[in-house]
Order: C-alpha cells, then structure tokens, then sequence
C-alpha cells in the first residue's frame, strides 16, 4: 500500500544562542513569548530545540534552535514576512540583552 510521504525539507534556518547572563529571564521570555512568535513563521514545517548541546569541535552555545521549510525561497519569505520582522525585532530587544545569538540560512542538499 503506498504512503503519501511528504518530501524532505530542502532549507533550515539555526540559530544559536550564547549562555545567558540571566537563564531565568531569558528562558521565561523565550518559551512565554518568542517560541510561540516563531510557530507563526509562514510555511514553518518543524522547529526543534536543544537545550545545551554536547560540543564536539569547539565551544557549545547553550541553546540551538532549528526550523526547516520545504525550500530556501520559502525560508526567506517568511524571514522578509511581517512576523518574520517581528520575531527579530523580538529577539533583539527581548533576548539580545541577555544572550548573544547567530542565524545562519541552510539550503539542504542529499550528499
């Protein structure tokens, strides 16, 4: 019986985030308000967390966050979306001053 398997995810958006200066503070805005914001990204498919990660090659930020869409004209629509520029916004006033954070925009391609 053959299944309606839906297509790999074809780009990711991570963000990284440095150790906090206060986790509490950062933590309670992050899961209160700014992941909430993010589910609303436009063509979002999945987003993961991970809560201080093991480093293997260097230091580990404390928390990575990634977000797959189906293809990297999708990922950046949503970016360049009203709510796109209101999760950045949100994050630079409400996370920034307790954490620094990098993003980075993946296209994925089959090895």
């Amino acid at each position: 019986m053959p299944t309606d398997t839906p297509a790999p995810p074809k780009a990711r958006f991570v963000v990284t985030y440095d150790a906090p200066t206060d986790v509490e503070a950062f933590e309670r805005h992050y899961q209160e308000v700014h992941v909430p914001l993010v589910r609303q990204y436009p063509g979002l498919r999945r987003v993961t967390l991970s809560h201080e990660p093991k480093a293997v090659i260097g230091p580990a930020p404390y928390l990575v966050v990634s977000m797959d869409w189906d293809d990297l004209a999708a990922l950046e629509a949503a970016l360049d979306s009203e709510i796109g520029r209101r999760i950045a916004a949100d994050a630079a006033t409400n996370l920034g001053p307790y954490a620094t954070f990098r993003g980075v925009a993946l296209q994925l391609d089959d090895a």
